[in-house]
């Protein structure tokens, strides 16, 4: 049994003050929050929905909004410039790829550094496909969290791995903001290793006793 009063794996991840956030849409959320979650660097992973006018948009009723995935990130390990290309590398980001706002590419930004950041690599990605990139780019204006079953979609298609990980994330909204987690949810989905995600691990600047907690969970998951 792991004693979850030791682990406090939050408190031990860069400090929340000096992340950066970025926000955007690419289709259904699901998959970009396993693929964005499972790049290092990533501290923290969420589903929702953004850039419409509804108030309390669900799933069932989103309104003009758009499904979105917001991302918490250390700029010292993976740039907002890094985000964006990996944006725009996995999916088409043209309107007739869609129906409706529900899976639009859109895109936000926070500050005057990545707004210019966009423009740049946008005109990159016009030159690569010779065509216009259509994706809806625009300052930040809200986010709301998506419903506990939209978060670390297929992570949790595995109950017994979820029955282990409730000893360490014995609250939802833990496992929707756990690194940890947001790497498993990725590997399930086949974005990454399990040998990786040790290595990583190794990287992380944590205590010991709460690296050993994690090894210890990963390599007893049973799926």
């Amino acid at each position: 049994m792991v004693n979850t009063t030791i682990l406090n794996l939050e408190q031990d991840l860069p400090d929340t003050a000096n992340l950066e956030t970025a926000t955007f849409g690419m289709g259904c959320f699901w998959s970009p929050d396993a693929q964005f979650g499972s790049l290092p660097g990533v501290i923290r992973t969420r589903t929702g929905y953004a850039g419409g006018t509804s108030a309390h948009p669900t799933y069932r009723q989103m309104g003009d909004h758009t499904e979105t995935i917001q991302v918490e990130f250390d700029p010292v390990q993976i740039s907002f410039e890094d985000i964006v290309r990996e944006f725009w590398r996995s999916h088409y980001p043209n309107r007739d790829a869609y129906k409706g706002r529900q899976y639009i590419s859109l895109i936000f930004w926070e500050s005057e550094e990545q707004r210019r950041s966009l423009e740049k690599l946008k005109k990159e990605k016009e030159q690569q496909l010779n065509e216009p990139v259509e994706t809806e780019i625009r300052l930040f204006d809200g986010f709301t969290e998506a419903e506990e079953r939209h978060q670390k979609y297929y992570l949790k298609r595995y109950p017994k791995a979820l029955e282990q990980l409730a000893e360490l994330y014995p609250e939802d909204s833990l496992l929707t903001r756990s690194t940890f987690a947001a790497r498993l949810n990725g590997f399930v989905k086949g974005f990454g290793s399990r040998q990786q995600l040790l290595e990583e691990c190794n990287s992380w600047p944590i205590q010991d006793k709460h690296r050993n907690v994690l090894r210890q969970v990963l390599m007893g998951l049973k799926w």
